[in-house]
């Protein structure tokens, strides 16, 4: 109970109580320690695991079930009612897909709940029909994309995509006729085939953030280079021009709402898109430490209810690195 007064205490004393999802994950704690930079927001933070770094970044860390359990949406909103919670922030791409089903839902609780348009959503967790819905409207950029592993469009190399995935995960670049064939069945419920462009040199990622009217209020661009877990590993500022273009023509097609992530390769001495994440994304950290922060931005357009407006961008690269937290037993002397 003291723990529980001490904890609510603090809470009093701040504007805002917001609540961010997989706060043991990379985008989940970036989300947490950029709107910690504010000082006027109490923290929540959930996760699935009993141990893990995110006491390190949230006032009050929280155990739920698994995105898919049968009581997680439960859960949530027993957190929402306890807390009294201004916003909830999905930090792993499964709890926005099931917070964008059950929408209505956790609006009635009274929460903001940070998602972008529910139909952009629903296409990119469908790589498939997000390329479908950009064949469709004749957008310049896509890459060559099929279900059909008769195509014979496609020379070596190409690659191999989930239809359902993120992060880079489960993509492989078929370099031999015998990879292909070990992979063919796959193709169509799960698997894409994709043609390979670019180099990882001229790989982009590009934020934007767009108010309810799909009007993009403000943009930053990163050049990146990936880890193996598919997340960015090291990157570089550069100028945005050369997306904006791009981005325009996809705003009016998607229709996104606020933060919105697009990445990008250089092929062919062209703009390819490689996906859009309609959501916040891994890079949250690096842009808030070059003056981008996205999260603040949506405290301040939803909550706060100012006009979202382009900030000054520091120009510089950034590197990721593994860092040690210790957190010591109580008995120890």
């Amino acid at each position: 109970m003291e723990r529980l007064g001490s904890v609510m205490q603090l809470k009093n004393v701040k504007k805002y109580t917001i609540l961010v999802s997989g706060a043991s994950g990379i985008v989940g704690y970036g989300i947490l320690r950029a709107l910690k930079e504010r000082g006027d927001i109490f923290l929540i933070g959930t996760t699935i695991y009993p141990q893990s770094p995110a006491n390190c970044f949230a006032d009050v860390v929280e155990i739920v079930p698994q995105t898919n359990a049968p009581e997680y949406l439960s859960a949530l909103k027993g957190l929402i009612a306890r807390y009294s919670i201004d916003m909830i922030i999905p930090g792993i791409e499964a709890d926005m897909s099931v917070w964008n089903q059950a929408r209505g839902e956790l609006e009635s609780t009274g929460t903001f709940v940070l998602l972008n348009n529910p139909d952009l959503i629903s296409m990119c967790l469908d790589k498939w029909k997000f390329y479908e819905k950009l064949v469709e409207n004749n957008y310049p950029g896509r890459i060559e994309t099929s279900i059909d592993s008769n195509d014979a469009r496609f020379s070596l190399p190409f690659l191999l995509k989930p239809r359902c995935g993120f992060g880079g995960r489960g993509i492989v670049k078929i370099e031999t006729r015998e990879q292909f064939e070990q992979n063919r069945n796959k193709i169509g419920d799960y698997l894409m085939m994709q043609e390979y462009v670019g180099s990882d040199a001229e790989e982009y990622t590009v934020s934007a953030f767009f108010d309810c009217k799909s009007a993009i209020r403000a943009v930053m661009g990163l050049r990146r280079k990936l880890s193996g877990a598919g997340y960015t590993e090291m990157a570089e500022v550069v100028d945005t021009d050369k997306f904006m273009g791009d981005i325009k023509q996809l705003a009016d097609i998607f229709k996104p709402v606020g933060p919105t992530n697009f990445q990008f390769r250089m092929g062919r001495n062209a703009l390819k898109l490689l996906e859009i994440n309609p959501r916040i994304s891994s890079s949250t950290l690096i842009r808030a430490k070059f003056g981008y922060n996205e999260s603040s931005m949506a405290v301040d357009y939803f909550l706060e209810k100012k006009e979202a407006a382009q900030p000054a961008i520091r120009r510089g690269h950034a590197m990721r690195y593994t860092e040690e937290y210790v957190f010591y037993d109580s008995t120890n002397i």
